[in-house]
Order: C-alpha cells, then structure tokens, then sequence
C-alpha cells in the first residue's frame, strides 16, 4: 500500500510540473518579435528568394513553439508561410477576422507606417475555436509588404 501512495505522489508531483511546460508551448509576444527580426535581418543577408523558401521549408529553423515566419507584398499576396505552404502564391487581400477587420490588408497598412502589434481573432490550429492574436509587423528590407510573426493571447 506504500509504494501505491508513493506512485500516486510521484504522478501528482510530475502532473504539476507538466501543467506550467504545456503552457509554455505557445509563444510570447518577446519571442514573436524576436523571431521577425531575425527573419527581416535573414531577409537581408541571404536575398528575399531564399529567405522566403526557408521560412516556408526550414521548419527546425524557422518555427519555435506555436511561431513561424508570414511574408506578405504589399498586394497581400503570400510570398512565404511557415504555418502553411500552400497558402504561397494566394491573395489574401480579403481576409477579414471573425468581426469583419481586416487581416492581411491591417497587417500591410500597419507596416507601411513604421509597424508594431495587430490585433485580431483567428481560429486556434489546436482547438479550432476562435481566439484572440497578435501579429507583430515590420516592413519588407524591401520597403513592400511585411514580414511578420503572430501570437495567441
């Protein structure tokens, strides 16, 4: 009977500490701004060309957690996705959130005028239900479109 109370304390004690780590698996806001400087800086070293197929590809490179590389022009055509290949090549210049704000097109005119923080809801890939989220924004090297990296709060 002792050792069955030592296993159920033992499963307890390593129950609360994968609580706090499963929350963890989200990104922060300091780590999606990160991640989209690091991809502007990659942008500029390597050429736009490679860098976009490398945040669409590379994904032990370019993906931490729930984060990944989005690079839109400034038409909102998809140049690179790290969240979904096949969304490259697409217009996205009519997608609107739940409560008909514009995405893309925000994200865009957000960039244009120096960037920062968007606000906007979005499906959870996880639980499919409609979430608040953040996309930090920063003009293209290029000075077209942005390069951006989103969070859910």
């Amino acid at each position: 009977m002792q050792y069955t109370s030592r296993i159920a304390v033992a499963l307890m004690t390593a129950a609360c500490f994968a609580l706090p780590a499963a929350a963890q698996e989200r990104g922060t806001k300091e780590e999606a701004k990160a991640m989209a400087d690091a991809a502007f800086e990659h942008i500029k070293k390597v050429g736009p060309q490679k860098a976009y197929a490398d945040f669409t590809t590379d994904k032990a490179a370019w993906t931490k957690k729930d984060l990944y590389v989005m690079v839109y022009d400034s038409k909102a055509m998809v140049l690179a996705h790290g969240g979904n290949e096949k969304l490259v090549g697409k217009d996205m210049s009519a997608v609107k959130d739940g409560n008909g704000k514009p995405v893309v097109t925000g994200l865009i005119d957000l960039a244009a005028k120096g960037g920062g923080w968007y606000d906007y809801d979005w499906p959870d890939p996880i639980s499919k239900k409609m979430m608040a989220k953040s996309t930090y924004a920063r003009k293209q090297p290029n000075g077209e479109g942005f390069v951006g990296v989103g969070i859910y709060r």
